[in-house]
């Protein structure tokens, strides 16, 4: 058995005669939490959904799981939790009903729901709101619920779109915990953020840009690298690098940078 969760070489995904995902290659370690940074289109939602099965590759090779992204997709699914940016579940369904739901998909017996919905009813601390509709949760515990659905089936993997976006720093301190609970329990946790500060708790963060991979490393090691002291210096530094202006026109500036990065401070 291989030390790595996902390991991918050459990885390519092209749309006409657009190259979305350019030729990327890394692996990830069983039992990290791998960050995967990049600025708007940079590749990074492509490159996950590929990862998840969701997206065929055009070319290059890819395992997650042990598994072929290309011959067992169908097998990649069933072994990875999946939470996406934007809350995907039913508002009109309350808690309980949203991971009871979900369990059936799965393939889960009814026995398996029942268990599993009260264990994570009690991890995720939501067992004051089972019985609320999910319309009428905060964001913060709408992510929790989301999270809940992502873990229903014990996954190996789970893959976090931009967990935290837009709820406040208590309940992204609290994602993050669960986060670390996770790892405790020998799981794997790929996660793509836009806040820099998020990026210190990963155990290594990529960067893309343009489709490729420009560094990837510790984020003590970024830092060392690159002679910062935080990483949303590391990752404006690693972008202005690795733009190369045409003739005649003046370099992408820092501010410029900040607002195609979509940076939250």
């Amino acid at each position: 058995m291989s030390e790595y969760i996902v390991e991918i070489n050459n990885l390519t995904k092209t749309f006409g005669n657009f190259k979305a995902v350019d030729n990327i290659s890394f692996s990830v370690k069983k039992g990290e939490i791998f960050g995967f940074l990049g600025a708007n289109g940079a590749g990074k939602t492509t490159t996950l959904r590929m990862l998840c099965g969701l997206l065929l590759p055009t070319s290059g090779k890819a395992r997650v799981v042990d598994f072929d992204l290309y011959k067992d997709y169908e097998k990649i699914k069933s072994r990875i939790g999946y939470m996406s940016q934007k809350f995907s579940l039913y508002n009109d369904l309350t808690v309980r009903e949203n991971i009871e739901f979900y369990g059936g998909i799965y393939g889960l017996s009814n026995i398996q729901i029942r268990t599993k919905t009260e264990e994570l009813l009690n991890y995720l601390d939501l067992k004051k709101q089972a019985h609320m509709l999910a319309s009428g949760l905060p964001l913060g515990w709408k992510q929790r619920l989301a999270l809940s659905t992502a873990l229903l089936h014990n996954p190996d993997i789970i893959f976090l779109d931009e967990p935290t976006s837009g709820i406040d720093p208590i309940s992204r301190r609290n994602f993050w915990l669960l986060i670390y609970e996770m790892v405790e329990k020998k799981k794997t946790v790929f996660v793509t953020t836009h806040y820099m500060n998020e990026t210190e708790y990963c155990n290594r963060v990529s960067i893309m840009k343009d489709g490729k991979i420009i560094a990837l490393d510790t984020p003590q090691n970024l830092k060392d690298k690159y002679k910062k002291e935080n990483m949303q210096d590391v990752f404006l530094t690693a972008l202005e690098q690795a733009t190369l202006p045409p003739s005649g026109h003046l370099p992408m500036l820092r501010e410029d940078l900040n607002l195609v990065a979509g940076l939250t401070t």
